[in-house]
């Protein structure tokens, strides 16, 4: 009998974990007004995502145990990354631009590259997850690996300064009326490979 109720509880945990997490996905888009539901109601979206959130550990310091271990089990279960979609919704793209500085002075700019259409998507499925991070630290070292895949190809650079930030496309109103793309800048980091220190830069 008491190995059934572990199972049990085992069974229940689990898919608590799954419901909270597709839950924190759906919430954090109608927090953000990307929907066709009311913008009046984008507060209480907000205050369920920060519950999800919390039920998942979110809101204890990042060294706690209990927060480590529900991450871990999250990542070797496989559902960290939620399983929330709500259409038709379309979100705005993250972008992500490398600058290059060499010891001559020379200035060049270089984006992620990609090989093929597979590998573009989950570049751009990559930014998006950068972009929704709260853990600055964690942002800085996803990015911190995409620059220093640039840097490989281009070794002689002695600074890369990768900027961050979104692409709001306009409606179809908007468009009409000539209305084009915009960017918005969120972040910008420093990387100095000769003495491996970086600087994070906020609007």
């Amino acid at each position: 009998m008491s190995r059934k109720r572990l199972y049990l509880a085992a069974f229940v945990a689990h898919f608590f974990l799954v419901f909270a997490v597709s839950s924190r996905e759906i919430f954090w888009v109608l927090a953000r007004g990307l929907t066709i539901l009311p913008s009046a109601s984008k507060h209480y979206w907000q205050r369920a995502e920060d519950v999800s959130s919390a039920s998942l550990g979110q809101s204890l310091a990042p060294l706690n145990p209990l927060r480590q271990g529900i991450a871990t089990y999250l990542n070797l279960g496989g559902i960290e990354a939620g399983y929330g979609f709500f259409a038709p919704n379309v979100s705005d793209s993250c972008k992500l631009v490398f600058e290059l500085h060499y010891p001559d002075g020379r200035v060049e700019y270089e984006v992620p590259a990609v090989s093929s259409e597979a590998s573009g998507l989950r570049v751009a499925t990559l930014l998006d997850k950068i972009g929704r991070p709260r853990y600055a630290p964690l942002r800085e070292v996803m990015i911190k690996m995409l620059t220093h895949a640039i840097w490989r190809e281009h070794s002689e650079a002695i600074m890369i300064r990768a900027v961050f930030g979104t692409v709001t496309l306009p409606n179809i109103s908007e468009f009409e009326q000539g209305v084009r793309e915009s960017n918005e800048f969120l972040y910008a980091y420093d990387f100095d490979f000769g003495e491996s220190k970086s600087k994070e830069q906020n609007p």
